[in-house]
């Protein structure tokens, strides 16, 4: 027997996956490699052209190259990938870049996809005036002395946050579709006639009206059914996979504006799939005073003990079968 039980790497390695995948097209590494494809001469006079003088004058003696730094039109267009680094060093997540407000989301393809949609393309030097007007206010910030290790590791900082986000999303997703298909199992025992997509699930129940299960946005899960030709919300479900102590009540405050707004859509239940290990459930009904059902997580994904029966029963009662 071991003395001492570690936590599994499995998180460093969809860490690393992630971090692999972008060095390919959005790191130092995509950049300098664009760089060399562009002539020195044209990448020089864009610079002058889209880069306040200040910015250029900032990392001058620092070692750091302009491109490193500041982006022109010619690099994102020989490499639009790219565009991740330089929002990177700026320190944005992509919800908070890619957004209609910001005017930013019809660049969001350059990073997703390495493409420049027609829409994007005749305004790529808007975007690199005022992003290298943002990054030369950054540039001035940073301490001289270490201007080179700050473009280095500020990019990873950033990526660390959004690879732990999406790690965070990837769990929440598995623990989605584990619990959808966790439900549908318990409809499909009940031996009624039933039709199937990879969404929803539905079938007759014994008062002859059809009901459907089905994943939605938000809530994570749905059972609506048909009553002469009107749905009726009969319960939400929202499912939270994380098994982070510490983020439970960020949890389960998500959990509730989801309830909220499923209430205020008609919903007559609402239940929240959860990992209780260790849960304060007087805190957690005083968080969530709108879920009715509390079920833990790791029951139901392993079909067993307390919370799987109790989801059992809920969800045959919901469905009328």
């Amino acid at each position: 027997m071991p003395r001492y039980n570690f936590p599994p790497p499995g998180k460093q390695v969809y860490v690393a996956a992630f971090l692999a995948r972008l060095r390919q097209t959005g790191l130092h590494d995509a950049v300098r490699a664009a760089a060399r494809q562009i002539d020195a001469a044209v990448l020089r006079s864009e610079m002058t052209t889209y880069t306040p003088p200040t910015g250029l004058q900032a990392i001058q003696g620092s070692g750091v190259r302009d491109e490193e730094v500041f982006a022109v039109p010619s690099l994102l267009r020989q490499a639009p990938g790219t565009l991740a680094y330089y929002r990177l060093l700026l320190g944005v997540s992509q919800k908070q870049f890619y957004t209609t407000k910001s005017g930013l989301n019809i660049f969001k393809p350059m990073e997703e996809r390495q493409e420049i949609t027609p829409a994007a393309d005749p305004v790529m030097g808007d975007l690199c005036t005022e992003m290298n007007d943002a990054m030369s206010v950054l540039m001035r910030a940073l301490p001289q002395a270490s201007l080179r290790q700050d473009v280095d590791q500020l990019p990873l900082l950033t990526l660390g946050a959004q690879a732990d986000g999406s790690w965070r999303g990837q769990i929440g997703a598995t623990a989605t579709k584990g619990v959808f298909e966790a439900m549908k199992a318990v409809v499909k025992g009940q031996g009624k006639q039933y039709t199937e997509t990879d969404v929803s699930i539905t079938v007759v129940n014994n008062s002859g009206r059809e009901v459907t299960l089905a994943l939605a946005p938000d809530p994570d899960v749905v059972i609506r059914e048909d009553v002469q030709g009107s749905l009726v919300y009969k319960a939400a479900i929202e499912i939270k996979g994380g098994a982070d102590y510490a983020n439970i009540h960020n949890r389960v405050g998500e959990a509730e504006k989801s309830h909220q707004k499923a209430r205020n859509d008609g919903a007559q239940d609402c239940w929240t799939v959860i990992d209780l290990n260790r849960a304060d459930m007087t805190i957690l009904k005083r968080e969530s005073p709108t879920t009715r059902e509390w079920l833990d997580v790791n029951d139901v994904l392993n079909h067993s003990g307390h919370g799987w029966r109790r989801l059992t029963t809920l969800t045959i009662s919901a469905t009328g079968i």
